[in-house]
């Protein structure tokens, strides 16, 4: 059989052997990783001492004292200090299928086996081909018209570049429509869209944006209606001059708050009537609603022109109709992406779209509905304690003691100590959220960590 001499050494049985017995031997250290562990006291002194020196090379100490150590079992991960806590933030959304699972090691093991770490702009492999096709075929399999895919190492970059090429196609309109309360990234650009003051301070304005207002649960119709008079004030104060809206359809960082069908058609339908992009910002919501993407699971394929991922795909790429298929030298980049990450993205998209993913009855349907029945059990239990909870699919969040936002990060500290990470989300930081590992998950973990999260929160 004709065939390459790198396809020839990963089929070689040596190989095989080998990546097989390492996983072997993994399987048999994880065995002892069971539960939450506390630090072992003897190592508490080295440990500081190291996050301290960490600290001072990077500018500004981490958020949480974590030093990972290499190894976990699903959501346990183990940290330098000894201690095994259960990461249900995955890293702000990044490892969907938890810590050191079998296949993800896999794949890296099959990429560090090639013969480049990073895909470069003039130079890619053929995994680069064979996960951009599978990511426009799950993206377009009810419809949606998004030929082209470009890789990047960022969700903010995707980010980047879907703005450029949608400026590009709409010259010279040099606005920006997007939601209140939104998250869109931290760079320059992106900063001035994402709607936090304290990300824009001291830096100097390069985009125009206006905000309509996200959708409002307690009054649905009337949300509606206020946020499409909003969007056609804005529309009609600055004619022809808005390039695109930016969607995100669960709003991540502004709290976990999901909209509605209609409240997005009724806002697309008038961005199409004025000839106003769509751009939908999937970094965080993909594969983490009922279906792969969250625009599928609204119905909003007609409607999609750019959509952007990230985070648990482990690459970043941005989907886009052929329209905005832009001129040559508007989108390059040294690195496109790791080549780990894209061995690693080729398995978690089989895995989640082959597996009891998706769907009304699918496992990310049953763990949110369990995971929020255990928080709705821990407020009745506990008066005053939790409100909620929000958000969507496996993006769950709730507000506890009533919203203060200093009792909220003392109970992420309390909670981390006690051996579960989560983070806050919401524009005053007064919400608890978190992204679960679904893929690494069962309803006995989902016991544990409330187990955790209701103590911690009787004690205080």
């Amino acid at each position: 059989m004709n065939t390459t001499i790198a396809k020839k050494f990963l089929l070689d049985p040596r190989v095989a052997q080998a990546k097989a017995h390492l996983l072997q031997v993994l399987s048999e250290y994880q065995e002892v990783i069971t539960g939450v562990r506390p630090p072992r006291v003897e190592w508490r002194k080295s440990y500081e001492e190291v996050l301290t020196e960490f600290g001072q090379l990077r500018g500004a100490p981490l958020f949480f004292s974590y030093l990972g150590s290499g190894i976990g079992k699903g959501p346990l991960v183990e940290l330098e200090d000894g201690s095994i806590k259960y990461d249900f933030i995955s890293g702000i959304g990044v490892h969907h299928f938890g810590h050191s699972h079998p296949a993800i090691v896999g794949a890296l093991l099959d990429a560090a086996l090639n013969d480049i770490p990073m895909q470069g702009n003039l130079q890619q492999n053929q995994k680069s081909v064979e996960v951009a096709k599978l990511l426009l075929s799950g993206a377009t399999r009810n419809g949606a018209r998004l030929e082209h895919c470009f890789f990047s190492t960022s969700g903010a970059m995707a980010n980047e570049n879907a703005l450029k090429a949608i400026f590009q196609k709409k010259e010279p309109r040099s606005r920006i429509l997007a939601f209140e309360g939104c998250f869109a990234g931290r760079t320059l650009a992106l900063s001035q869209i994402t709607d936090k003051s304290a990300y824009r301070v001291g830096l100097p304005s390069c985009m125009s944006v206006d905000y309509v207002p996200f959708f409002d649960v307690e009054r649905p119709q009337e949300s509606i209606k206020s946020s499409v008079a909003h969007l056609k004030r804005h529309i009609h104060r600055y004619p022809r001059m808005h390039a695109a809206m930016i969607f995100e359809l669960v709003l991540g960082e502004g709290g976990f708050y999901a909209g509605t069908r209609e409240f997005f058609v009724e806002l697309m339908e008038v961005l199409r009537e004025h000839d106003i992009a769509i751009m939908v910002d999937e970094i965080q919501t993909f594969s983490r609603t009922t279906e792969l993407f969250a625009f599928q699971c609204f119905g909003l394929d007609p409607y999609v022109d750019v959509v952007t991922v990230g985070k648990s795909a482990q690459v970043c790429a941005t989907l886009f109709r052929d329209e905005f298929n832009p001129k040559p030298g508007l989108l390059s980049q040294t690195f496109t992406a790791s080549t780990s990450a894209l061995y690693a993205c080729d398995v978690i998209i089989r895995g989640l779209t082959n597996g009891d993913y998706f769907g009304p009855e699918g496992k990310i349907a049953r763990f949110h509905d369990y995971f929020a029945d255990n928080l709705e059990s821990i407020g009745r239990r506990n008066p005053g304690s939790v409100s909620g909870p929000f958000g969507f699919g496996a993006m769950i969040a709730f507000t506890p003691f009533g919203g203060n936002p200093e009792k909220t990060k003392k109970l992420l500290y309390e909670l981390f100590d006690a051996g579960v990470i989560a983070f806050y989300a919401g524009r005053d930081l007064n919400r608890i959220r978190f992204l679960l590992p679904i893929a690494a998950i069962d309803f006995t973990d989902i016991d544990a960590v409330c187990g955790i999260l209701e103590q911690a929160m009787v004690g205080r």
